[in-house]
């Protein structure tokens, strides 16, 4: 019989130990407890208020832990005074903006070590420093995001050609 042409690996031993996995009471698993009160997003943090203005074409929805400065170019607002900021609003929820809706937001700091990482590439680093802001600032500029005040510049679509025949 020919020896097979591929093997699979032999599986690693665990490192976890045994009583890792003792922990807590598995009576309680997926159990929800409910407060009595209500709950307070974002007690004691700092917020402010902005007017965001979507001056695209298109729908925009900003999600509530998406640093505000980085947002969709086509919003138009205050993204300096957003820089560190995102919106104050529930884990997991998100403001939508229709094509020329404008809407005063509540904004609030991020915790935490205060970093930005991602996103549309602007920041990637601390929400603290100056020197980031300006770079970041300088960075949405130069990609055409709008600032307060701006107007996000409109593509004919392909059938425009078309129209006035």
């Amino acid at each position: 019989m020919a020896k097979p042409f591929w093997t699979p690996p032999e599986l690693p031993k665990s490192i976890i130990p045994d009583e890792a996995f003792d922990v807590g009471d598995r009576a309680n698993c997926a159990i929800i407890e409910f407060a009595d009160t209500d709950i307070e997003i974002n007690q004691g943090r700092p917020t402010k208020e902005i007017v965001m203005i979507n001056t695209g074409d298109r729908p925009v929805q900003i999600g509530a832990h998406y640093h505000l400065a980085e947002c969709n170019k086509a919003m138009a607002f205050d993204r300096e005074a957003a820089f560190g900021f995102r919106l104050d609003v529930a884990s997991g929820t998100a403001i939508r903006f229709e094509p020329g809706q404008s809407r005063k937001v509540q904004i609030t700091t991020y915790a935490g070590r205060e970093v930005a990482y991602g996103m549309n590439n602007m920041t990637n680093g601390s929400l603290r420093s100056e020197i980031i802001k300006a770079q970041t600032m300088r960075k949405l500029r130069a990609e055409g995001y709008c600032f307060e005040g701006d107007a996000y510049p409109v593509k004919p679509s392909p059938d425009s050609k078309y129209a006035n025949k």
